[in-house]
Parts: structure tokens; sequence; C-alpha cells
């Protein structure tokens, strides 16, 4: 992708926060008995994740107000630093809220029927909205196919698929440790003399280049040398947080389309922009206290439209070999950023998906 269409491809991923949003909240199937139950443990969810995030600085609260008897703190306000200093620690350093609400997946299998229940529903409006087309030249289906492959992120009673949900689980946690351990280090090395100046800035540039172009990750370069601190921490988490979040909310595509490590890195580089606009747009809305994870199943929802703009229709589980392959490149990617967004259902590319579906017979 050429950097002139990165921020035409960033703003096209935050319109499709709004629309998917908005389609998926008009899926009669999910306000039902099991959603509401799930927004009732969602919301309590929330308590619990921000009670758990709450005990440190409660009992740094303890301790300093135990050693105020001692030592006077409110003459230097170290206190009252510390405090705010520990809970932005949490929250934008490491990013505790949003380690805990990835979790849930790995527990519970609402969000991967949420994921389907939303593909199946883009798929029925997308049949309503052009019923009066020629049936031959619209696409194919999603969901009918998605649905026959054996997903791996669904938690089950099985022995096997225990043990199988426990290597997951260790393994995300590991991801997630590497990340907050090279997040921390990145911030305790801004308080070091000399260098300390430079690593934001350093960083921003380094993490943007990629996925932005070098244009705006110098002019991000340049800020970070007059912006506050905690802006430049806050911005490089939201960044490494939406793409963190764009990989979680993909998971129920991933585990039943299986890509190898090269290919799917090479699947997310060819989209990066789109889904970073995407998954920033969400990012925000899960900073909202007390409805975060309710946000959260709302933008696995999202997803399932997402994924029918920027892949095929899959194949039948029998006829899927070598169908990852073909999808590593986004064929109709500058046509679509090209729409308007009243266009954005008007793509349609049947004839591509005829060709890939059969892809294995050439």
């Amino acid at each position: 992708m050429s950097n002139v269409d990165i921020p035409n491809a960033i703003l096209r991923g935050a319109q499709l926060t709004i629309v998917g949003a908005l389609r998926a909240l008009q899926n009669p199937r999910l306000f039902n008995e099991t959603l509401y139950k799930q927004a009732a443990i969602a919301v309590a969810a929330s308590l619990a994740i921000r009670l758990v995030i709450a005990i440190p600085t409660v009992l740094v609260r303890i301790l300093l107000w135990f050693f105020g008897f001692i030592i006077d703190f409110q003459s230097s306000g170290f206190d009252v630093r510390t405090v705010s200093g520990l809970a932005f620690i949490e929250k934008s350093v490491l990013q505790l809220p949003f380690f805990l609400m990835a979790c849930m997946r790995f527990v519970s299998p609402a969000m991967d029927e949420m994921f389907m229940k939303s593909l199946q529903w883009v798929d029925q409006t997308y049949v309503v909205k052009h019923k009066a087309d020629d049936p031959s030249t619209l696409r194919a289906m999603y969901y009918p196919n998605l649905q026959m492959y054996n997903s791996d992120s669904v938690p089950s009673n099985e022995p096997h698929e225990k043990k199988s949900s426990y290597v997951a689980i260790m393994a995300f946690c590991q991801k997630y440790a590497r990340r907050a351990g090279i997040s921390m280090a990145i911030y305790l090395l801004t308080f070091m003399p000399w260098i300390g100046p430079f690593v934001l800035p350093a960083a921003s540039f380094y993490s943007l280049n990629k996925a932005v172009g070098p244009l705006p990750a110098m002019v991000f370069f340049m800020l970070g040398f007059v912006l506050p601190k905690r802006w430049m921490v806050f911005f490089l988490q939201g960044f490494f947080a939406s793409r963190s979040l764009m990989r979680e909310l993909l998971e129920p595509y991933f585990s039943r389309i299986h890509f190898t490590k090269d290919q799917k890195n090479r699947w997310f580089r060819d989209r990066e922009a789109v889904l970073f606009g995407f998954g920033l747009g969400f990012y925000m809305l899960l900073k909202t206290p007390w409805v975060g994870v309710l946000v959260y199943g709302i933008a696995e929802a999202s997803t399932a439209y997402l994924i029918t703009k920027i892949t095929d229709p899959p194949p039948a589980p029998s006829e899927s070999a070598g169908f990852a392959e073909t999808q590593i490149a986004w064929k109709n990617k500058h046509e679509f950023l090209k729409l308007r967004l009243d266009d954005i259902d008007k793509l349609n590319e049947q004839a591509a998906n005829r060709e890939d579906r059969h892809f294995h017979k050439e």
C-alpha cells in the first residue's frame, strides 16, 4: 500500500467501526435471553476487572497512609504522585484492563458465538438488500461454509480440548507478558538522563514507520519532544493495543481458516492500515468505564462485517486446501478504499470468488 493510501485506509477502517457496530446492533438474534445474560455477565466482569486493577493502588494507598504518620507526604505531594503514577502504569503502560477482557474468550464461547451469529446476519442482510438483483451476480455467502469448520478457540469440556485451551491461554499470557515487559522497559528508559527524552520519539517513529509511512512517523517523532510524556505513552499504547485487539477479534476467523505464521503475518501486513483504523475506534470505546467488556462484544460482532469486506467467502472444508494462500493479498483493496461510504456494500467480486473457490482444481 502506498503512503498516499494509508490515511484513507485508516479512515475507512474507522468508518467500518461505526458501520459494523450499527449493523451488529440491528441483528435481532443478538437481543435475546442469552445476550441479556451475557450483558449482565459483561457488566459484572467489568466491575471485577476494575476491582482487580484497583487492588495494587489500594494497597499502596494503605501503605502511604500508614507511613504518613511517620513521614509528611502532604507538603511534597509524594503520595498523590505515587498513586497517580501507579494507576497510569496499570491502565496505560501495562494495559491490564485490555488483557483481562481478552482473557474472557478462553473461558467462554460467547465471543465466538457472537461473531458467527453476526456473520450469519451480514449474509442475510446482504441477500435482502440485493433481492432485486440477478442472483448470479451476488457474492457467495460466508456463514454457511465457515460454520462447518471446527473452531480452535471455543472452550470445551473434552480433556484433549482442555489441554489445547490451556496451551492457548499460556501462549497468550506469555505474549502479553513479553509485550508488557517491553512497554515497561521503554517507560522506565524515559526517566534516564540524556537518553530519556529521545526514547518515546524514537519508539513512535520505529512503530509507525512501517504502519503509516515515514512522513507521519516523522511528525510524531517531532511531536514526541513537545508533547507531555503521558500523551505519548497513551498514543503508543493505543497503537499497539489496537493492533493486538484486532488479532483477538479476528481469532474466530483464524481459528477456522488456518494460516501458517508467515501467511498470517503477510495477511495482516496487507490490511494493516484498515485494521488499525478499525481497532483504534473500538480501543477508544473499550476504555469506557463499566461497559468496556460489553463494547468488546459489540466489537467482536462488528468484526464479522469487517471480514466480508477484506476477505473472500470461504470454500467448504473439503475444498479448503490452499485457500489461505489465496487470501494473503487483499484483491479489491484499492477499489474498496475508493468507494464512497454510501456505496460500501456495492463492490462485487463474484467472478473472483468463483475462481478462488476452484483454485485447487486448476
